[in-house]
């Protein structure tokens, strides 16, 4: 909300590099937000002046990086008995390639995210890490001209070869030499510098050792931790810096994912009166391990943590999600942030191309009666977590009128009703909505959204089962 009461004001270009920047968001010019979240129309004497500043700034490519609005991002509306005029810009997430979205012709210090307090300043590592991402040519395709081929853990490379073979006999890739097969699965490529065999910077993470690795990758760290007994702050660690062990990415999954699987209390499954050790729950672990450590910024801060605790799993990798937090939950697109790691393990039949991995450890956890998986995402530094409770869902079974009589009686909080005005003043008729674009949109858990809708029952209708459940304005 913005007064724009003497023309466009100063702060609109930094929302806009924010919102474009995060997922995108609605600026309203010729509305105040009152000191108790309530939004009071100021208006706008010259609208039209206002929108022809607005779209000659946008357009000026000194002020604005680029310019992702259309004629209908802009829109003018008159409100209430005054008339009073306001102008609504709508701001779309901006694309990875056109990431990031800066002003002032400064990408260090015009740069701007979103956070729920407001816009902020960019570090210099952000803004490097959306430069990363801004190439098909994903990070780790680079050649490492220097390395010499030498420089790779080649018991590392053996066992996996070994695992390839046993899992896809008979494979063309079988009877290469070392060089020529980590030439073939994107672990080395001819430099161009002296047309000789290097590893990339996939080959040196899965293969290298660790003291390799970090003269690459200095902020690489990888580390797992087991937390199974509240009075003791770890019972199991295994750090990549240790030097007890290679220290690479390929070695850290098949170490790690043993660990994981040895206590996770998976169903008893039978087929043809044999027993099935390898259930979907073992596959999704599989998955969200893979997912973190495939979509990881190598050059991030903080490294890889994955953490086992008595009744949950979290993995946490440092980057944002490409694709975006929803997408990555609903699937069916997928943009990997290194795209050689995700071919060398799906060669090993681990991770999915079809951008189906999360929804379906969304399903797999659906079925197993388990709380719902969480994706969480933080900035400064960037960071993705997921985190897999093994938690049974708790089934409410109370009558609907009691339930109603009982919320109806409860006071309802300022916040709570700033909550309802937000849900209310989102939704648009006709348009059904997921549980999820509440919990992004309130920066809240699931269960305490749906209490929230709950209240709004008088103006909200629910359609689908508990599994498909949608909500749209009545």
């Amino acid at each position: 909300m913005k007064k724009a009461n003497n023309g466009l004001p100063i702060s609109l270009w930094d929302t806009y590099s924010a919102f474009a920047n995060c997922y995108g968001g609605v600026i309203i010019l010729g509305v105040n937000e009152e000191n108790d979240g309530s939004w009071k129309t100021t208006g706008l004497q010259n609208a039209q002046k206002l929108c022809k500043d607005f779209w000659n700034t946008i357009n000026n490519p000194k002020k604005v990086s680029i310019n992702l609005l259309s004629e209908e991002n802009v829109q003018t509306y008159e409100i209430g008995a005054n008339h009073d005029v306001i102008v609504v810009i709508y701001v779309p997430m901006a694309k990875r390639e056109q990431k990031p979205v800066y002003i002032n012709n400064d990408i260090f210090n015009g740069t701007f995210r979103r956070n729920y307090e407001g816009d902020y300043h960019c570090t210099r590592l952000q803004v490097k890490a959306m430069l990363r991402d801004q190439t098909e040519r994903t990070m780790d395709m680079e050649v490492l001209d220097k390395v010499p081929m030498e420089d790779l853990n080649y018991d590392t490379i053996h066992g996996y070869r070994n695992s390839h073979r046993s899992l896809k006999e008979g494979h063309p890739f079988e009877r290469l030499s070392d060089h020529e097969y980590l030439r073939s699965i994107g672990a080395a490529a001819v430099s161009d510098e002296d047309e000789q065999l290097h590893p990339t910077a996939a080959g040196m993470l899965m293969f290298g050792d660790e003291y390799n690795i970090v003269r690459h990758f200095p902020e690489f760290f990888l580390d797992y931790r087991e937390e199974l007994d509240p009075t003791t702050r770890w019972s199991d660690r295994l750090q990549s810096s240790s030097g007890e062990w290679s220290g690479n990415v390929c070695d850290f999954y098949f170490r790690v994912y043993n660990k994981i699987i040895k206590d996770v209390k998976v169903p008893f499954k039978m087929s043809g009166g044999e027993r099935i050790d390898d259930t979907p729950v073992h596959k999704a672990i599989r998955e969200a391990l893979a997912n973190c450590l495939i979509h990881a910024d190598y050059h991030g801060l903080r490294g890889i943590v994955i953490k086992k605790e008595s009744d949950k799993l979290i993995f946490a990798n440092p980057g944002y999600v490409r694709t975006g937090k929803k997408q990555m939950r609903i699937g069916g697109e997928s943009d990997p942030r290194n795209k050689a790691l995700m071919k060398m393990f799906n060669l090993i039949n681990i991770g999915e191309r079809a951008g189906s991995g999360v929804p379906n450890i969304f399903n797999v956890w659906e079925d197993e009666g388990w709380e719902e998986p969480i994706i969480e995402e933080r900035f400064d530094p960037d960071r993705t977590v997921l985190s897999l409770p093994f938690v049974k869902k708790v089934v409410k079974k109370s009558d609907d009128k009691k339930e109603a009589k009982k919320s109806s009686n409860k006071r309802i909080t300022k916040k709570t009703q700033m909550q309802y005005d937000k849900i209310l003043a989102f939704m648009e008729e006709g348009k059904e909505y997921s549980i999820w674009d509440f919990c992004e949109l309130l920066n809240l858990k699931e269960s305490r959204t749906k209490d929230i809708l709950k209240g709004l029952r008088d103006y909200i209708d629910i359609v689908g089962s508990n599994r498909d459940r949608r909500y749209k304005r009545k």
